[in-house]
């Protein structure tokens, strides 16, 4: 297991990480339903109070934070363990959120792709061009679950069209270094697809019955989460159950784990001067950590 340096504690299902220049860290709290700074010193503060479930985060073109909000769960306490559930009694929708962190104000963008209503969008990525891919991975309810899918979507709050649909519970969403190919991590399948883009928002079709092409799928029982792409093109997964980050790479054919001490590791980014620093939610147990990569990350589009 990696020397990894705890940053913060008392989380409320910490998801989303974000690495600023000034060496603060962005996270959700899904639970608590904000959006909460970790300064370097450790120090919490709430940026914004999104309601729902925010879930993936990722800073766009105009320096303000875009939020998956996947409307909430019910949630249940297992020993030390804190556990996110089925879609809970009060949901009223999943969204794409603006949050303006200089004043917390949060905007909603998007409710709907046409006559579908989003259920659970959960992460998301922008691509050179200002537009970001984003996942809806659904809710699930006692004897039924939602079809998830991959979609597009432009800023300006009146662009989304849905790119992939049907997918398993997809998550973790990502691009390569190329921006010429865009991956997607299922999690109750354990694995990793990518399509091939033609241009912003525009998949290569392929004849599978997704579309796609299967990068890795992971033996026995592991659940994927979140992810984030290193500079080598690596796809960095947050791996649940067997709890860690599952590193695939360009070809699928080198599969490395790195354990961590949550079953609930879900989120990666990469931050720091050379962008060689890890920070990894571990959203269970409610701390984000950090430790060395022996890689630099890949630096995303708009995060300076």
């Amino acid at each position: 297991m990696v020397d990894i340096r705890e940053l913060a504690s008392g989380l409320q299902f910490p998801e989303g990480p974000v690495a600023l220049a000034d060496g603060s860290v962005i996270v959700v709290e899904i639970k608590r339903g904000t959006l909460t700074r970790i300064a370097p010193d450790g120090q919490k503060s709430v940026v914004a109070k999104t309601g729902g479930g925010p879930n993936g985060a990722a800073i766009g073109p105009d320096g303000k934070m875009y939020v998956c909000n996947n409307g909430g769960f019910d949630w249940h306490e297992i020993g030390p363990l804190l556990l996110p559930g089925n879609q809970p009694a009060d949901y009223t929708g999943g969204s794409i959120q603006r949050v303006d962190l200089a004043t917390g104000a949060v905007e909603t963008l998007y409710t709907a792709c046409g006559p579908n209503a989003l259920r659970g969008p959960n992460d998301l990525v922008f691509d050179e061009t200002g537009g970001f891919w984003f996942s809806d991975h659904g809710k699930t309810r006692p004897r039924d679950r939602d079809r998830g899918g991959l979609y597009y979507a432009r800023p300006d709050g009146k662009t989304i069209r849905e790119v992939v649909h049907p997918l398993d519970a997809p998550n973790g969403v990502g691009l390569s270094p190329d921006g010429k190919r865009v991956y997607v991590a299922e999690t109750h399948t354990g694995r990793v697809f990518y399509w091939d883009l033609k241009g912003p928002g525009e998949i290569a079709p392929h004849s599978s019955p997704n579309q796609g092409h299967l990068l890795a799928g992971l033996p026995g029982l592991q659940l994927l989460d979140s992810l984030a792409v290193d500079s080598a093109g690596n796809v960095c997964v947050a791996t649940i159950v067997n709890g860690g980050i599952t590193v695939i790479s360009p070809d699928g054919g080198k599969i490395e784990h790195v354990p961590l001490p949550d079953p609930l590791t879900t989120n990666i980014c990469f931050g720091g001067p050379t962008l060689r620093t890890a920070y990894v939610t571990l959203s269970a147990t409610g701390r984000l950590v950090s430790f060395p990569w022996p890689r630099p990350g890949l630096r995303l589009a708009f995060n300076a």
